[in-house]
C-alpha cells in the first residue's frame, strides 16, 4: 500500500514539475496564438509561470527521483527482513 502510494507521489511530483517548467517556456516562446495572448515577459501570466517554474524545478529534479530511491530502498528492506518476519511474525502479537 505504502509503496504504491509513494510511487504515485513520485510520478506526480516529476510530472507536475515538468509541466510547470514547460508552462514558462511556452509563454516565453510565444510560438502559438494562445501563448502570444498571455503576454510578454513581465506580464502577470509570465510572473505566475516563473513562480511555478521556481517550485517545479525542485519537484522535477529532486523530489521525484529521491522518492523513487526511497521506494527501492523499502522494497529491498522488505526482502531482507522477509525471512525474519516469516519465522518470528507472531512475536509482536504475543508482546502486545
Amino acid at each position: 500500500m505504502v509503496l504504491g502510494s509513494m510511487d504515485l507521489i513520485a510520478i506526480s511530483a516529476s510530472n507536475t514539475g515538468g509541466a510547470w517548467d514547460n508552462a514558462k517556456k511556452y509563454i516565453e516562446a510565444g510560438a502559438s496564438e494562445h501563448a502570444r495572448t498571455l503576454g510578454p515577459k513581465g506580464s502577470e501570466p509570465h510572473k505566475a509561470a516563473v513562480i511555478g517554474d521556481t517550485i517545479g524545478d525542485p519537484l522535477k529534479d529532486t523530489s521525484g527521483p529521491s522518492l523513487n530511491i526511497l521506494i527501492k530502498l523499502m522494497a529491498v528492506e522488505s526482502l531482507v527482513f522477509a525471512p525474519f518476519f516469516a519465522t518470528h511474525g507472531g512475536l509482536l502479537f504475543k508482546i502486545f
